[in-house]
């Protein structure tokens, strides 16, 4: 593969909308009477994965702030992104690297993240049957794999840790890749792929319907990474830099109290965002991704998580060129929020 397939799902969609005018924050009344900011957010798509945001909402946590949030489910990076570029949304969250597909592709509004809230991939690696004794990632050899969509970060940090054991992806397995993301649990169910790289809750779901076997964390594997953040456009953030700070206040709030909170407290706190999955699953989820670490502490994009980042975009063969830090990080709200946020 070579450097025209980055980003290729933003050609076309950015290059029409990267003049569209700048998005304005509506205003409203809150609960105490006082004017509340209206704040629109476009999150990829629903999932436990994304705890602390609804814990944010469900807590009252952004209210508290003076803000109004409109969560909308946008549906894929790509979609995301679009949605935020042509002012459909305030804030997105998203993963970093779509932000660094955008600033490929030479906008002159870049896209800013200024609030981190996953630090790991969030996929795991499922077994059709159950592996005796240790796993060996060499078992994987010329097994059929079942991966995720080409160009996203979890197919990349899925790929990073194949790499690093030796595994080269396209020769040394059967890679199916052309499964849509919704679609990849029903296509492992159904009897494609001896493996498969699955997010949650699907992962654990297999896991106690007898259908797949959880064998590894993609997570662990490929390391810290600023994996889902809260981005939004830079001319957005210089004109409403108050709302972004409460925002991000509201942000470290929840990250503060998923830390301290129990597994059953947390489930409560977001049960209502997943009135399809039982209880017993959303816990187990909530504890997979806690005891993991895959949710952020505070909301800072450190320098080390970033450069990850490019290193796996860069195995696979997904960046251009590395982009420096600053270009496309502001960590100025995040650290302010964890000074002065208890």
């Amino acid at each position: 593969m070579n450097n025209k397939r980055a980003g290729r799902w933003f050609t076309g969609a950015v290059a029409a909308i990267v003049t569209a005018a700048v998005v304005l924050t509506g205003c409203g009344t809150g609960n105490s009477g006082q004017e509340s900011t209206k704040v629109r957010i476009g999150e990829v798509t629903r999932s436990i994965f994304y705890t602390p945001q609804y814990v944010a909402i469900s807590k009252g946590f952004f209210k508290e702030e003076g803000l109004d949030v409109e969560l909308t489910t946008t549906f894929g990076g790509d979609k995301t992104m679009t949605t935020l570029l042509s002012g459909g949304i305030d804030v997105a969250l998203v993963g970093s690297e779509t932000s660094i597909y955008v600033h490929q592709q030479g906008s002159d509004d870049p896209v800013i993240n200024f609030a981190q809230l996953t630090q790991t991939d969030g996929t795991f690696l499922v077994a059709r049957k159950p592996i005796q004794g240790k796993f060996d990632w060499n078992q994987l050899k010329g097994s059929t794999f079942l991966g995720q969509r080409k160009g996203g970060m979890p197919q990349m940090a899925g790929e990073f840790t194949l790499k690093k054991y030796g595994i080269n992806p396209q020769k040394d397995l059967n890679l199916i890749q052309n499964v849509d993301f919704a679609n990849i649990p029903t296509a492992f169910a159904s009897g494609t792929g001896e493996y498969v790289q699955l997010f949650e809750p699907q992962a654990t779901m297999f896991e106690k319907q007898g259908k797949g076997y959880v064998i590894a964390s993609f997570g662990v594997e490929s390391g810290k990474l600023p994996y889902t953040v809260f981005m939004a456009k830079k001319s957005y953030m210089d004109k409403n830099a108050a709302t972004v700070q409460k925002f991000t206040n509201a942000v470290q709030k929840a990250q503060n109290w998923v830390q301290t909170a129990s597994v059953d407290e947390i489930t409560e706190a977001i049960a209502s965002y997943f009135t399809d999955t039982d209880k017993e699953i959303i816990k187990g989820v909530v504890k997979r991704y806690k005891d993991q670490g895959s949710f952020a502490t505070d909301g800072i994009v450190d320098e080390q998580e970033w450069n990850n980042l490019q290193n796996v975009m860069e195995a696979a063969g997904e960046l251009k060129s590395k982009v420096d830090h600053k270009t496309l990080v502001n960590n100025q709200f995040a650290e302010k929020a964890k000074q002065t946020v208890k």
